[in-house]
């Protein structure tokens, strides 16, 4: 800003005028064609969110504007990051203690009377206007995307559902069905998309803003209208019908017990979507009830513990060119997610066949992530296949995803004295070696350490940074700022057999199996994780991850930990002898020809099941809290959160332990451990957990 002047994204100067002025969360003006331009600029923070100060000074301006009406009101951001990320979660927790349904009744008063002003209202948005913000867009008469724009409802993901008017006013503005599917898995509309939906009248280049909304000031561009579906659908009847085939969908993936927030918003459009003022009501009463939930306040807990993994990757890793060393599927995947992010990447592979698919698997991974052609093109730009490894040299961190075999790695280290820069950074992807024993092969101890990534990287956003005995303080922070900087949560660790994530996981896959040779089936053992929460039962998960895979992590634990684990099944050992991997040879202990196996079991779960999977990977995290592996529950709970789905809605398994009870949870392991063995005993730290 300089004088009374903003400049969006580098591009568009928006000259306010003489009465240009900053009020609070708000930027305003009227330009010389007479439009008001409130321009949402939060103080103190580089992300809009949609808080009760900037409704209340949204309101002020709107009054304003009604009694000296503008040609048109535009509302956008003037933040760089996008227009809005939503509300304000911190106000959730004194929201849902008393207040929630009249805090509601303002903001909905707030955007009915901008819904209701006599001048064109218009919503710009470039970057992603989520849940509130898009709410807030949704009020005004025409939307205006600039390239690059997104729209979502996430509320889903916080136990809620759209509170501020999104559950009539998307209805009302696009097919329902389609609107409802947003609301109810909380996906993104990108740019395109959102024109095709109907949410945005206009997608433009941030240079053509100004003329888009003078173009409708002066009338020139038509409002989006609802199709004949959504005119359908006003009738209770067809209302009905669709109704019961999205519950029945919604059953499919998530329980009306743990998830109660889809089905309470399916009911709400079925009882009340002909009639948008019973709907108004109908939606503040259900939030403010959804608000009290367990299920929310655990899913806005896991928002928090996102945060606090966000926090720990703050700072400037001074990492502009990453080398990777291995173009399989791990390597290429995190190549391509640093080339996405702005890195310069080279990578090498003793295959050159390796490396001709490489950019292929890239250029996939780029269209799976919604980037733009240009975007794509940029990306792909800054990575680089080098055969020869030229790329060693000028790399400021070189990530080695080569296969689990000590020799291996030994051998590439081997190669690397010599040629790396002065302090970069040589980091393993192992997902079990002792980054302690591979330290003694590297180049330098003090700049070697673990980067733990989980396929697929490009969906996951955990990472694991692993310290070892001699990395040194600077480059774990480099690291974590590194993850950071790619979009990534790193979860900063000691060096330990399994980690975190695998040390917690192996038990419950490797009991599935003891369970199966016991007479259990596999589609009982899932069913039983399903029911719990997990996102997939054991057994499909060992296949996902490959049977190889689970068989050499499980050897290692064993081999290494004091703690008895659970039997290396002999069922495991002959798939993997035989070849049945699981998913990546189309068969384990699952067929996979037809997909993603979705195992039914409608019977009464065997006793003890579930307990016995699932409280060996509670034992599991206090074990690395008491060695001091992990840094705090906290961090535990979301590290199992976001690398493997750990039943957000418990809020992690710290939390489910705390929750269910302390002593609870030791008597029933110490009554696991005289049925079933040594395996089951409680660990020490139980005693100190807060």
């Amino acid at each position: 800003m300089t004088g009374n002047v903003l400049t969006f994204l580098g591009e568009t100067k928006l000259e306010l005028g003489a009465a240009g002025e900053r009020t609070g969360n708000w930027r305003t003006g009227r330009d010389e064609a007479g439009i008001l331009w409130l321009v949402l600029d939060k103080a103190d923070t580089n992300t809009n969110t949609i808080s009760e100060d900037v409704i209340r000074e949204l309101d002020e301006h709107i009054r304003s504007a009604e009694t000296d009406l503008p040609k048109a009101l535009v509302i956008r951001s003037a933040k760089k990051s996008g227009f809005a990320a939503g509300a304000d979660i911190t106000s959730f927790e004194a929201m849902s203690d008393s207040g929630a349904a009249e805090l509601l009744k303002q903001g909905h008063d707030v955007l009915d009377r901008i819904e209701a002003l006599k001048c064109p209202t218009i919503c710009v948005v470039h970057g992603a206007a989520l849940g509130a913000g898009f709410e807030l867009a949704l009020a005004c008469d025409y939307r205006v995307a600039v390239d690059g724009a997104t729209f979502a409802f996430p509320e889903v993901q916080l136990g809620l559902h759209p509170g501020l008017g999104g559950t009539f006013r998307l209805p009302s503005l696009i097919d329902p069905t389609e609107a409802l599917t947003m609301m109810l898995t909380g996906k993104t509309a990108y740019t395109k998309r959102a024109k095709k939906l109907g949410i945005a009248e206009l997608v433009v280049e941030e240079r053509h803003v100004a003329k888009a909304v003078r173009d409708i000031a002066d009338g020139n561009v038509e409002k989006n209208k609802p199709g004949l579906k959504a005119r359908a659908l006003e009738f209770d009847q067809a209302r009905s019908l669709v109704a019961r085939k999205m519950r029945s969908e919604t059953e499919k993936k998530a329980s009306k017990e743990h998830y109660p927030a889809p089905y309470a918003l399916i009911d709400l459009w079925e009882e009340h979507g002909s009639d948008e003022k019973e709907m108004q009501a109908a939606e503040i009463r259900s939030f403010a009830d959804l608000l009290k939930t367990d299920t929310s306040k655990n899913l806005r807990r896991v928002f928090f513990l996102r945060q606090s993994l966000k926090d720990a990757a703050r700072g400037d890793d001074d990492i502009s060119h990453v080398h990777i060393i291995g173009a399989g599927a791990m390597g290429v995947e995190i190549a391509t997610v640093c080339a996405i992010k702005g890195k310069q990447v080279t990578i090498s592979d003793l295959e050159t066949e390796a490396l001709g698919k490489a950019v292929k698997l890239a250029d996939n991974i780029c269209k799976d992530k919604h980037l733009s052609g240009i975007e794509s093109r940029d990306a792909l730009d800054r990575l680089m296949p080098d055969p020869h490894g030229y790329g060693i040299a000028h790399a400021d961190l070189i990530i080695e995803a080569a296969s689990e075999e000590v020799d291996v790695k030994k051998k590439i280290y081997a190669g690397l004295k010599g040629k790396m820069k002065k302090d970069a950074i040589l980091a393993s992807n192992t997902s079990s070696i002792s980054v302690d024993l591979l330290a003694g092969h590297a180049p330098l101890k003090t700049t070697f350490a673990g980067l733990h990534f989980f396929n697929p990287v490009s969906k996951i956003d955990l990472v694991e940074v692993i310290k070892g005995k001699s990395t040194n303080a600077k480059t774990v922070n480099r690291l974590a700022a590194f993850c950071g900087a790619i979009g990534k949560l790193p979860a900063q660790l000691r060096d330990y057999p399994g980690f975190l994530v695998n040390r917690v996981l192996t038990p419950y896959l490797m009991e599935a199996m003891v369970l199966m040779e016991e007479g259990v089936s596999k589609e009982a053992i899932d069913t039983a994780a399903l029911r719990f929460g997990m996102p997939m039962g054991p057994v499909t998960l060992a296949d996902q991850v490959g049977l190889d895979i689970g068989l050499h992590v499980a050897e290692s634990l064993s081999d290494n930990l004091d703690k008895t684990m659970p039997k290396i099944s002999d069922a495991l050992r002959r798939k993997v002898e035989n070849g049945e991997l699981g998913k990546k040879s189309g068969k384990g202990f699952y067929d996979w020809s037809d997909g993603t196996p979705h195992p039914k079991y409608d019977d009464e779960i065997p006793k003890d099941v579930t307990d016995r999977l699932i409280l060996p990977m509670l034992d599991a995290c206090v074990e690395l809290l008491r060695k001091g592996i992990a840094e705090s529950e906290n961090q535990v709970d979301g590290a199992m959160i976001f690398a493997t789905g750990w039943a957000p809605f418990r809020g992690g398994p710290m939390h489910y332990a705390h929750s269910r009870g302390i002593s609870e949870i030791v008597a029933k392991l110490k009554e696991l451990e005289v049925a079933h063995g040594p395996r089951f005993a409680p660990d020490d730290g139980w005693s100190t957990v807060g």
